[in-house]
């Protein structure tokens, strides 16, 4: 299984094609589409050099809109879960 993986991961970890990006769990500090910046989130990028960036601006409708805002709910939940399990 790990033989299977490796050569897409080597891909995407040294670059995207040109005008691709990947769906990538990231920070989402500064990020330009409404989730709460003290998560991790599955965010579009753009690998180039071993660097990622966050895609920006692309199109969201009203069920993806939902889904994420679900998603980034269920992410703060379970954040504060384990924070208050740590806390005691």
């Amino acid at each position: 299984m790990k033989n299977a993986v490796r050569p897409k991961n080597r891909l995407t970890f040294v670059s995207c094609p040109q005008g691709e990006f990947i769906s990538m769990g990231v920070y989402a500090a500064g990020n330009a589409y409404g989730i709460p910046e003290d998560l991790i989130y599955s965010f579009p990028v753009e690998i180039k050099n071993k660097t990622w960036k966050m895609v920006d601006g692309l199109p969201i409708n009203d069920f993806s809109r939902a889904k994420m805002d679900a998603t980034a709910a269920e992410l703060v939940e379970e954040r504060d879960t384990a924070l208050d399990f740590l806390s005691q």
